[in-house]
């Protein structure tokens, strides 16, 4: 079966819609992933998909796989590539087993439906929690092992040979005592119509074994990405489209009045109709500039319901951070408690030493590159294919369907590559634009791309929390902390988006505070919630982004009012726990030996160290930092993590997740802040909003301990130990004590 098919890169739908087959979606999305000439064959029969809709989610091998005659494997990932690396630690692990070369695959975002929900439930799929391989790493060596036995069973039936007598080299099938080999395309077709095998009945590998498991393989997205080829939302097109730029009011609540200028702008050249739409203004055109053009040029009389006249977070027109903050400060209430040991505040009530603080962590924007996109096209046949950045296909099916008045069924999720993550591209009401894409689409009655400029999105995007954080602490006659009562005012993302429940605490909230591992005998941590007037969202590392510059600072002040060594008060508080003790020792070796400072550097500045630590999502890391102080600027010159991740399936990819992590931890640290002044953000692009600038990124020194124990996660654990580790350096340098974040906001001397 050879079938070339021609079709331009961008172009991932027929100008003729049709309900999308399993089978047809494995054919179409093939052609456009791979370019201009695909070679389609070996896809299994109906009967095959069938007879596998009893098997668990994940071992539903003709759903994952397409064997090509070329050797090449198509594997359609449950989880969404977008930089994190996933693509190809999916390819080590189903290569592992299948005994086929990870640089063999060609891997894509796998649709919505039941047989990619991997993680079992409640959560059945979602990219995010850096949850991905460590959730689904057995179930998908499992796939792997499950093709390999089908392949085996088919040369078998070829051979007229007993499949005890075959075995497998990369890409094909061996009869050792014959000579005879099969490669693995020309068993193809026959192996994916065979029935799959009882998921039990396979060995997976030890890995004393492992060809690909471990090793740092070549990861298999950059050429794509690097030559352009990459297909992302923002670049899809479909026949007959138009395409659309929105005006959103300029506070969340807002509704939209008069349009004083409407027919002047529906003259505009370009402009097929306008659109008014829940908090926003639409303009649909035949060209996207053409659109933002005229949407811009829209004279809009907002209207204010007040927060009683809308059901959705309304934005004051008084509000600001700083007084928020101020707010935040003052909130008094004990919280819930999340976390209790001993009795912490009766021991500082009798405790001659007692150490207060306030620390505060700032909102931040996602600020991802690819702005927000959808692609809406509503069929002959009553289906709706959608086109969006994603992280979670099955719940976008079910929100939309709901929006557009169909079954999930009839919704066809398509999740291109993503360009970026950090958690923005989740179910945030009025943060993304498929709502709008729906109701424009049906509206025309043709298919409709929405992209949301940069604007726009400053403007719309969900942010991290605002949080402040009591802290008091207590230390013992030998100076070690002998009691801590933390307390966050905040709203957590979690209960911000799914619902606040005033018997519990928002995890989200308090991760990062709670759940330590330092031998603090007295310990309460609590949440006194207080919403927020800014939506807020999860951010990359969550509450650990926030909590952990907070926990690991006041340790050091612990530390300082104790006369200790930071590094050594924490290997007093960890000495009971040797995982954490030897990843302590071995980021202090990786940077050449603990010194605090100050110290003179041989170019002649005064420079200092901080260290810090941070256990999230299931892996754990120290960093130190190497700051000094240029004209009151702070410079970090060198960062020093490690991580202990337990098992490792590609070190390469988790040095570059380091580095990325550190490269986002630092920026927020010294630069990021949003600020909202009379209710609206004051920064609409980057040139108000600063990120990292590429001459103040440290030299990055990355460790790996692989310690063998429960394999943890890679996207996030690297950013949170971050901010602390620099803030505790600039503290021991300038005399003065950092407590809250962006440390450009800060007076410091140097």
């Amino acid at each position: 079966m050879l079938d070339k098919l021609e079709l331009d890169r961008r172009t991932l739908a027929s100008s003729s819609p049709t309900n999308i087959s399993r089978r047809g979606f494995l054919l179409g999305s093939a052609a456009a992933s791979a370019g201009a000439l695909v070679l389609s064959v070996g896809l299994p029969t109906r009967a095959a998909f069938a007879e596998t809709a009893n098997l668990p989610a994940g071992t539903r091998v003709p759903a994952f796989l397409e064997l090509r005659p070329d050797n090449s494997v198509r594997l359609l990932s449950p989880f969404n590539e977008g930089g994190q690396g996933v693509f190809t630690a999916m390819a080590q692990i189903v290569g592992e087993e299948l005994d086929a070369d990870p640089a063999t695959f060609v891997v894509e975002n796998a649709p919505a439906g039941d047989d990619y929900k991997v993680m079992g439930p409640p959560m059945g799929r979602i990219t995010g929690g850096s949850m991905s391989v460590r959730s689904s790493y057995d179930v998908m060596r499992r796939l792997g092992a499950l093709a390999r036995q089908m392949l085996l069973q088919a040369a078998a039936n070829r051979l007229e040979v007993s499949i005890d007598d075959l075995t497998t080299e990369p890409g094909q099938v061996v009869h050792a005592a014959s000579g005879r080999k099969l490669r693995y395309g020309m068993l193809a077709e026959a192996a994916m119509d065979l029935p799959v095998p009882d998921p039990d009945s396979v060995t997976l590998k030890t890995p004393d074994t492992f060809s690909w498991i471990g090793k740092p393989v070549e990861r298999l997205d950059v050429r794509d990405k690097s030559t352009g080829k990459a297909v992302y939302s923002i670049d899809v097109q479909v026949d007959g489209m138009l395409h659309a730029a929105v005006q959103h009011a300029p506070r969340l609540g807002l509704t939209v009045g008069t349009l004083a200028n409407e027919d002047d702008v529906k003259a505009m050249t370009g402009v097929h109709s306008i659109h008014r739409l829940d908090g926003a203004v639409a303009v649909v055109a035949e060209r996207w500039w053409n659109a933002k053009r005229a949407v811009e040029a829209l004279e809009v009389q907002w209207n204010d319901p007040g927060p009683d006249g809308t059901n959705k977070r309304y934005m004051p027109a008084d509000f600001s951070t700083e007084a928020f903050r101020k707010q935040l400060a003052g909130e008094k209430a004990e919280g819930a408690t999340a976390e209790a040991e001993g009795d912490a505040p009766a021991v500082l009530s009798k405790a001659d030493t007692v150490i207060e603080a306030t620390y505060f962590a700032q909102y931040l924007h996602h600020a991802q590159l690819e702005p927000p996109s959808t692609l809406a096209r509503f069929n002959e046949d009553g289906t709706l294919d959608i086109w969006l950045p994603n992280q979670a296909p099955e719940m976008f099916q079910a929100a939309i369907a709901k929006i557009a008045g169909l079954e999930p069924d009839q919704v066809n999720i398509h999740s291109p590559m993503l360009g970026g993550f950090f958690g923005r591209h989740f179910l945030y009401a009025d943060a993304n634009p498929y709502p709008q894409a729906i109701a424009l689409a049906k509206a025309v009655g043709r298919p409709v791309k929405l992209i949301w400029s940069r604007e726009e999105e400053f403007l719309r995007d969900p942010l991290r929390p605002m949080v402040a954080v009591r802290m008091r602490a207590s230390l013992s006659s030998d100076s070690m902390p002998e009691a801590l009562e933390i307390v966050s005012a905040c709203e957590g993302p979690m209960e911000a988006n799914f619902g606040h429940n005033p018997k519990a605490v928002d995890p989200t909230a308090v991760e990062g505070l709670s759940g330590k591992s330092y031998a603090i005998p007295n310990r309460r941590i609590a949440q006194a919630y207080v919403r927020s007037p800014a939506p807020v969202a999860f951010w990359r590392s969550v509450g650990n982004s926030m909590n952990d510059f907070i926990y690991e600072s006041f340790l050091d002040e612990m530390a300082d009012k104790g006369s200790l060594d930071p590094f050594e008060l924490r290997m007093r508080l960890l000495k009971d726990t040797p995982r954490l003790t030897t990843l302590l020792q071995h980021v202090a070796d990786l940077s050449g030996g603990w010194k605090r400072g100050p110290f003179q550097a041989e170019d002649g500045t005064m420079r200092a160290r901080g260290i810090a630590m941070a256990s999230p999502f299931g892996s754990h890391t120290a960093a130190i930092a190497e700051v000094s102080l240029r004209d009151g600027e702070v410079v970090v010159h060198d960062i020093w993590e490690t991580i202990d991740p337990g098992t490792i399936v590609n070190p390469a990819t988790i040095e570059a997740q380091i580095r990325s992590a550190v490269a986002l931890g630092v920026s927020q640290a010294l630069v990021e802040d949003t600020v909202y002044e009379s209710g609206e953000p004051q920064a609409r692009n980057f040139d108000g909003y600063p990120i990292l600038r590429p001459d103040q990124m440290p030299r990055v020194h990355v460790g790996i301990i692989e310690s063998g124990e429960k394999m943890g996660g890679i996207g996030e654990p690297g950013l949170p130990a971050i901010p602390p580790a620099i803030a505790n350096a600039v503290s021991h340098l300038s005399g003065k004590r950092v407590r809250s974040m962006p440390l450009s906001k800060i007076t410091l001397d140097g």
